[in-house]
């Protein structure tokens, strides 16, 4: 309520400051006149220009008409038809044009105030100089400033955009940032998950381990205190791993998070557990990003826990081989026979396959590719992984495909949707307990179509409405340039060659007291201009005239909006026979 009172304080002021300079130039235009009508010439236009002021506000186009009545009363003068509310008619005109965002509206209004000034100058049979004036000067303060209030309101309106355009940027960007953020706090939390459940892997094969002891001895107890070492450091993964997905706005999100670990510490930390792993390195080793180094090690941890948890005390080979552009990590253990030796950690547990969907995003966010399924020699996990992370696979990771727990029967599918495809996390739902979240995919680019855009280039929607709002501003630029130079193609020629007209049948009054009446034209020659005036008004032509004369006039002064007087010459065959003047004014 505040606001809208404050606005319409601001607008009345405007509107007061607006009729003030308007009122200011038509009392000027007053007192010039002289003996100008004081209701007509003064009262009337005060107070037409009092409700056209604030119409133009809600009715722009009605407030141009009116005032344009106002000039319909200057033509209708004898003396001129010049007066000072072409003024108001350019500065209404150009708030038409700033106010009225549409142009076909005020196009019929400009045209329609053009055709009364026209049908007004017909009615009334006025002089040639009020059609100039009613042709070109009135035409002017309707197009002219009315073309400039769409420019500046096209400027106004690209400012706004742009300024609308800053403060979605700025959120956009507040809104990237916590996305990034929630993001690495959930990839944190799949790589903490990953961890956990390597750990507990190893946990479960010591677990299996000490159950086939006969007897507890020495040895059995130090086991135990690893054990509970080992357990203790899963908790804590827990403990970090629930802190991170619950870090408050601001805190130090992954404080604590092992990331130093190399693949060579994982897989010496797996065979000291009594995993039966052998592991070789081909190639030299190239310089890696980070990303890259902890995808490989991902790989590497996610194929230990899956063979650790399905196919126990089976061998487990580890290749990584270094290629010129790419490295490739290949991981196979042996599948255990159907009647071997039942295992505490090799049965069917919930959720498993999930670890190798969230392996096969990372990879291929990478840029990567992994295949894993069974072969000869066991089940194989291979992944290959570029030296440097690619920006290719960034804009959305295809959905994995079925993927097949190493060691698990064939008998014995996987978590699957109802299609028979792996289910990948739903983004909108939170993790459940014991499984990564998924990753947060960005939205659909929006491909720009605005004459700013380079080709296949792609632009947010608020930059492509930006990019039309600059369009229209540019177009109405052209137009409020290229209107004039139109119009002075249409009217330059004819205004130039009326000025011409009236210009060279002046007749200075020096030279009219110079002639004398019975003198023979070659006498008289160089004192008469070089043509004499081809638009005398009506009551000039049917004034009293000798009988059988022929009578040529002639303007007596240079003033091409006043009308002046008119000297008549007229002549009995070459000679002259009677001079006169006509006064300016209708009789």
């Amino acid at each position: 309520m505040l606001n809208t009172r404050t606005t319409s304080v601001r607008s009345a002021r405007g509107d007061a400051a607006l009729w003030t300079v308007l009122a200011a130039a038509t009392g000027y235009g007053f007192r010039d006149a002289g003996s100008a009508s004081l209701t007509l010439d003064l009262v009337l236009p005060l107070a037409v220009l009092a409700v056209a002021v604030p119409w133009s506000r809600r009715r722009p186009g009605a407030a141009v008409a009116l005032v344009n009545g106002l000039c319909v009363l200057g033509l209708a003068e004898a003396s001129t038809p010049g007066n000072a509310h072409v003024l108001s008619l350019a500065a209404l005109s150009c708030l038409l044009g700033a106010r009225v965002a549409e142009a076909r509206r005020p196009l019929l209004v400009l045209a329609g105030c053009a055709a009364v000034d026209l049908a007004t100058c017909a009615v009334l049979r006025a002089q040639p100089v009020w059609w100039f004036y009613a042709l070109t000067v009135l035409p002017a303060a309707l197009l002219l400033p009315w073309l400039a209030g769409r420019h500046w309101r096209g400027r106004r309106q690209l400012v706004r955009e742009g300024w609308r355009l800053a403060r979605g940027l700025e959120e956009r960007q507040h809104l990237v940032a916590e996305r990034a953020r929630l993001t690495e706090r959930a990839e944190i939390a799949a790589d903490m998950h990953d961890s956990l459940g390597h750990a507990l892997s190893l946990v479960a094969l010591r677990a299996g381990a000490l159950e086939l002891s006969p007897d507890l001895t020495d040895r059995d107890r130090a086991d135990l205190a690893d054990l509970r070492g080992t357990i203790a450091d899963a908790v804590e993964q827990v403990r970090e791993t629930v802190a991170v997905l619950q870090d408050p706005p601001g805190g130090d999100m992954g404080a604590g998070l092992p990331v130093n670990d190399t693949v060579e510490d994982l897989l010496s930390r797996a065979a000291a557990s009594g995993v039966p792993v052998r592991w070789e390195r081909r190639g030299a080793s190239p310089p890696l990003s980070c990303l890259v180094e902890r995808g490989m090690y991902r790989v590497v941890q996610e194929a230990l826990t899956n063979a650790t948890k399905h196919a126990p005390d089976c061998s487990i080979s580890v290749r990584i081989t270094h290629e010129p552009d790419r490295t490739r990590v290949s991981v196979v253990n042996a599948v255990p026979s159907a009647g071997g030796p039942a295992h505490a950690g090799a049965g069917p547990a919930s959720g498993v396959g999930r670890g190798l969907i969230g392996l096969q995003e990372r990879v291929t966010v990478l840029g990567g590719s992994l295949r894993t399924g069974p072969g000869s020699g066991g089940f194989h996990v291979t992944a290959v992984l570029p030296h440097r992370a690619t920006t290719a696979a960034r804009t959305g990771t295809p959905a994995p495909g079925p993927v097949t727990a190493p060691g698990r029967p064939t008998g014995i599918p996987g978590p699957a949707s109802p299609s028979g495809t792996a289910r990948r996390p739903d983004p909108g739902m939170a993790p459940a307990p014991g499984m990564a979240p998924a990753r947060v995919m960005a939205p659909a680019p929006i491909r720009a179509t605005g004459p700013d855009a380079a080709p296949g280039e792609v632009l947010p929607e608020a930059a492509e409405r930006l990019a039309s709002v600059r369009s229209d501003a540019r177009r109405r630029s052209a137009l409020a340039f290229v209107a004039p130079v139109v119009a002075a193609v249409f009217f330059v020629p004819a205004a130039v060659y009326l000025a011409w007209q009236l210009t060279t049948s002046v007749l200075p009054p020096s030279r009219f007291d110079a002639l004398t009446p019975g003198r023979p034209r070659t006498e008289l020659a160089p004192l008469l201009p070089a043509r004499a005036y081809p638009y005398p008004p009506d009551h000039a032509r049917s004034a009293p005239r000798p009988p059988g004369a022929r009578c040529e006039f002639y303007r007596s002064g240079r003033d091409l909006l006043d009308e002046v007087d008119l000297y008549r010459l007229c002549w009995s065959g070459d000679s002259l026979l009677t001079k006169d003047t006509v006064p300016a004014g209708r009789p």
